[in-house]
Formats: C-alpha cells, structure tokens, sequence
C-alpha cells in the first residue's frame, strides 16, 4: 500500500491506501466516500469546470456534498495528452481505481482495467455499473430503472402502482457493495501480490433487496403481494392517526406486547376478549381490530402516548420528514450528525456512517473540496517523486 509523503497517521483502518476516483452523481462517490472515511487518501479527478453533480438542482442537489466528503480534488483534462499521461502516473502511484461511467467510456480512454492492469498489476480497479456482464450490461440504467426491473417498485406501491422507493437505494448499496469489493481484494493482494477488477451493478443490487420475496415464492408456489397489500404476520402492526392529527406507527408482534399495549391504552376489555387471545385469532380479524384501535386511539395526544409506549418497552415511531432529523437528538447526541465546512465555506450538519470501529465513529476530517482544490499540492507530489 502507499503512504502519503508527509502523512499526518489517522489511526484509522485505511490509512496508507491510495484511491483515484473518476466518479459522479451518486453510486461511484459512495463507494469513495466510504474509503475515506475509513482513512484512505481519496483523490476525486474531476473535469475542466468540476463534476457536473456539483451543480444540480432539484432532488439531486445534496448529492455531491452527502457522498464526497474527505476527499481530495484535481482537475484534469484527461482528454488531453499531458492530462492523460498525469493520470497514468498518479494510477501509477495509487492502490486502486474507482470508476462509475458508462460503459466503454474508460476503455475508450485506455483507463479500463485491462489496460491498466498491464502496466500496474497490482492496482485494484472497482467499476459501478448498471448491470454485471450478461445480456444487460450494454443498457443504460438509473436506480429508478433497477426499481422497475428488479421487483422493488412492484413490492414498494399498491397494487397496479409500482412506485420507487423514496431515496437512491440501489446507488448508495451500490457503492457500498464496491467498497466491501474492495476491501477483500485489498486483503487477497497481501497473499497474492496482484490486484484485480471488483464490479458491482444496479440491477444486480436491486435484485439482492428483493432475494426474500423471490424465496418466498419458491417455497410457497404464491405470489407475494406488495407490501401495502401483504397479508401481515402481526395483528397490530401499522400506523395510526391520533388526537392531534399527528400519526404513530405502532407494533404489537406477540401475545405479551399485545397484553402491554392494552394495558397502556387502559382496555381490559380488549385484553380479555376471548377471541383475541393469540395473535393467530387476532389476525383473522385484523381489519375489524385495527379499526376499533383506530377508534381508541384517536382520543390520545401523540406526546402523552409516546412516552407511555416508551415506557412499556413497545414499538412505536413517529412519522419522520427527513428535515426533521436535523434536530434529532439521538443522532447528535450519538455523534451521528456533525459539522462540516462546505466548499463554498459554510457549514452544513452531514451524516456520518451508520457504524463504530473499536467505540469510534469515523468522521469528517477536512472541508468538503472546492473543484480543483488540491491540484497542485498532488501533482507536486508528483513532480517530487520523479527521479532526478
């Protein structure tokens, strides 16, 4: 692995690898971002300008600040002869390649891992794509493409109304599913001395998600419903509207949770119906029971029966809108949500990654990149390794 001349040690577990990304949009900076958080030395390579996701409007407009912190950035025309050959020494002294193009793109630049591969044997090159190699792969996708064709939009909205799931899921796995490749060739060259191509698809990730329902048709021989339609393994088990308008996801999934929500609603009367004894019986009249707590429950104020649900060890949940968890109070107490400067210097509270190495959460270690800003400091890194 290299290490970066002048390296201040991080003590974290990727320190000493060296990552070249030609990324954009979502999947490819994920796979990225994970690297350095976790102590790699990222480089973003991005074009004249700066990466086009920098600037994009709309729902895509967190993107790049959400999956390209701790990262380095140069701008280089890899168009360009001298570009081109400034790369070719950079990959020359970095561990591994990370790309998420369309394909041909990177072969057509003699940037692909069969090319590159001749020249730096031990480089690891990860390729995000739409499909694995098959009859898909030359097909252009986006997540909601995947969605479609992977069963998720079928198993997320009612019946007759596929409809995506609400965030860039199979993006973000994505580029998770490259990292966990990444690491496990980084492990395989300690043994075999040479690097290797790690590919992870779209297509391939939606499918994984749905790889629950596929069994369940396999072992039943019946269809699973979408999910607003599905028959559920538990009688109370969704979400209700109360006093104030304000809805609350409830969960009662076995007979003693069943026997504290009715102790907690103040109804013996529903604890001791003879026919809502087990949860088999009370889910053979899950719609009469459901409207009837329904009817209970708006009488009660959202606050008031939180904290008895709280209390009684129960499930529950308040319904979320994302601007919301900007003030949650266990993800900042927990460390989850911290500062960071923007490339535009302000600062904006940013996600970490949702896990501890050894009581620590890997963190932002420096300001989000202005396009190009670290051009110089790398290629005089470059300049200085070269033999006098």
């Amino acid at each position: 692995m290299t290490t970066p001349n002048n390296a201040v040690p991080n003590n974290l577990p990727l320190e000493g690898v060296r990552v070249i990304e030609f990324t954009h949009m979502v999947m490819g900076p994920t796979c990225g971002m994970i690297l350095a958080d976790l102590g790699a030395e990222v480089i973003k390579i991005e074009p004249p300008g700066g990466d086009k996701t920098r600037k994009l409007p709309g729902l895509g407009i967190g993107f790049f600040r959400t999956f390209n912190r701790n990262k380095k950035s140069v701008v280089l025309n890899i168009n360009s002869p001298e570009g081109h050959a400034t790369v070719l020494q950079l990959i020359g002294q970095s561990d591994v390649v990370i790309e998420n193009f369309r394909p041909g793109l990177m072969a057509s630049l003699g940037l692909d891992y069969a090319t590159l591969s001749k020249t730096f044997p031990r480089l690891i090159y990860a390729s995000h794509k739409g499909f694995l190699p098959g009859p898909y792969e030359k097909r252009l996708a986006l997540d909601e493409v995947v969605q479609m064709m992977g069963g998720l939009s079928y198993m997320t909205g009612p019946k007759g109304r596929p409809l995506r799931a609400g965030t860039s899921v199979n993006d973000i796995m994505g580029g998770m599913f490259g990292a966990i490749g990444i690491l496990a060739a980084l492990r395989e060259r300690e043994h075999t001395g040479r690097g290797q191509e790690v590919q992870s698809a779209l297509f391939e990730n939606c499918v994984f998600l749905c790889a629950q329902h596929m069994q369940q048709f396999a072992m039943t021989g019946e269809s699973p419903p979408p999910m607003p339609s599905r028959v559920s393994a538990w009688s109370v088990y969704d979400v209700f509207t109360l006093a104030d308008g304000q809805q609350l996801f409830i969960g009662a999934v076995s007979d003693k949770q069943w026997l504290t929500l009715c102790k907690v609603l103040e109804r013996p009367d529903l604890a001791d119906d003879p026919t809502l004894q087990t949860n088999e019986q009370r889910v053979h009249v899950r719609p009469k029971l459901l409207q009837r707590l329904g009817d209970i429950l708006k009488l009660h104020r959202i606050d008031e029966l939180s904290a008895k649900l709280d209390a009684a060890g129960l499930p529950y949940a308040s319904i979320v809108q994302p601007e919301q968890l900007l003030d949650d109070p266990h993800l900042k107490a927990s460390g989850g949500l911290v500062p960071m400067q923007t490339d535009e210097g302000t600062t904006t509270d940013v996600v970490l990654l949702p896990l501890l190495i050894g009581n620590r959460r890997p963190g932002v270690r420096q300001p989000l990149a202005s396009a190009g800003e670290h051009t110089e400091e790398v290629l005089a890194r470059l300049a200085s390794a070269m033999p006098a």
